[in-house]
């Protein structure tokens, strides 16, 4: 303020020093004013010029600053409806989901989000008729931009129909024509599980593992379960069972339960040699009483071989009642039938189970002792009761 009143007595006495005047002649007339007079009326002249300049102007321009101040609101409204959609759609209320998309598009939100958002909302309600509705705006509204998250969206929600072939289809397309993403993986990973192209499953299961798409133990599962099911297909061809079996890594020939698929697909086929060496291979790395068991299954010349490694085991697990029951099967192979006989009722006394009954019993019957053979088939019988509890077969 100081500075204000500075400037203005220094102005003031600047202008009292001024003494000079302007004369305009318009003749007949003469116009004599004082310089500072002039000066002010100049000011004021332009001061007034430019007011009316800016009024006229703002009134002319008035019309756009209408349409744009409308379509301001316009797009505050739309952007409103969107996120309520998102918000509803967290919440689980899918039928106002929708209905605020649809409002939306209505005001001309990003059609490709609102597009997806009211499909996944409709699916939920599960009004196909409106999801497909939505799914083809999204396709020709969405644009370029869009196109990849319109293909992913529809096939996740193909997958959630259970029209794996579909959504095969669309994942695969999607894949072919753009970048691979773990989500979209795992769609097709579950697609083609319900499928059954079990080799498709175990190259995608080997992507995700490469990519940290799946946890250790659901991607082993996967992989597992993928192996067993190809050799199984396989079972019916020497040839080919052979070569898959090769390519397989080491590491998951020696899983028990990989290795129990393999040995049944050769035994199968009559290779038991084959299947037994897969077994001690197994046995080796993972003690199972599945793969023990199997190892007594499949008649072959070679039972005397195995008795001799199996006994070699007992040294080391001398009450493993899976290995003494094997041991029992085996010794009837060769008709060794005391021995037989010691390891089957051996194998009871550690675990009465159905089967070691049931071999004692055919063991009894093929020596004459039909007593006996009996008593032991009554008994299997008494513990195929409590085989629902005990989860033994």
């Amino acid at each position: 303020m100081v500075g204000v009143f500075g400037l203005a007595v220094a102005l003031s006495l600047g202008l009292r020093a001024i003494d000079g005047y302007a004369l305009f002649v318009f003749p007949p007339y003469r116009v004599e004013i004082s310089l500072i007079l002039l000066v002010i009326l100049l000011f004021a002249g332009y001061a007034l010029a430019y007011g009316l300049t800016r009024i006229v102007s703002h009134t002319l321009e008035l019309p756009s600053y209408v349409r744009a101040f409308r379509e301001r609101k316009r797009r505050d409204r739309a952007e409103d409806a969107l996120h309520g959609a998102l918000q509803a759609w967290f919440e689980g209320r899918f039928s106002r989901a929708e209905k605020l998309a649809t409002k939306a598009w209505d005001l001309g939100a990003e059609r490709g989000a609102v597009s997806l958002v009211a499909a996944r909302a409709a699916q939920r309600v599960r009004d196909i008729e409106r999801r497909e509705l939505w799914l083809a705006r999204a396709e020709e509204a969405g644009g370029a931009a869009w196109k990849l998250a319109t293909q992913a969206t529809r096939g996740e929600l193909l997958v959630d129909d259970r029209k794996y072939a579909d959504a095969r289809r669309v994942l695969r397309g999607l894949h072919d024509s753009g970048p691979i993403h773990i989500a979209t993986l795992l769609l097709l990973l579950r697609a083609e599980q319900e499928l059954g192209d079990w080799e498709e499953v175990i190259r995608i299961a080997r992507l995700l593992e490469k990519r940290s798409g799946l946890p250790a133990a659901a991607l082993e599962g996967i992989l597992m379960r993928a192996r067993i099911a190809v050799l199984d297909k396989k079972s019916h061809d020497p040839k080919s069972l052979a070569e898959y079996w090769k390519g397989v890594p080491q590491d998951e020939r020696r899983g028990s339960k990989l290795a129990a698929a393999a040995a049944r697909a050769y035994m199968q086929l009559g290779d038991c040699h084959t299947a037994h060496s897969i077994i001690e291979d197994a046995l080796g790395t993972a003690w199972t009483a599945e793969l023990v068991l199997l190892y007594g299954e499949c008649l072959d010349d070679d039972a005397l071989s195995r008795i001799e490694r199996a006994e070699r085991w007992l040294n080391q697990r001398p009450r493993d009642w899976p290995l003494l029951l094997t041991l029992g099967r085996l010794c009837v192979q060769r008709e060794l039938w005391g021995k037989a006989q010691s390891y089957l009722e051996a194998s009871l006394s550690v675990q009465p189970t159905r089967t070691a009954h049931i071999a004692l019993a055919r063991l009894f019957d093929r020596v004459g002792r039909i007593h006996d053979a009996n008593r032991h088939f009554r008994a299997a019988a008494d513990a195929g009761l409590a085989a629902g509890a005990t989860g033994e077969a």
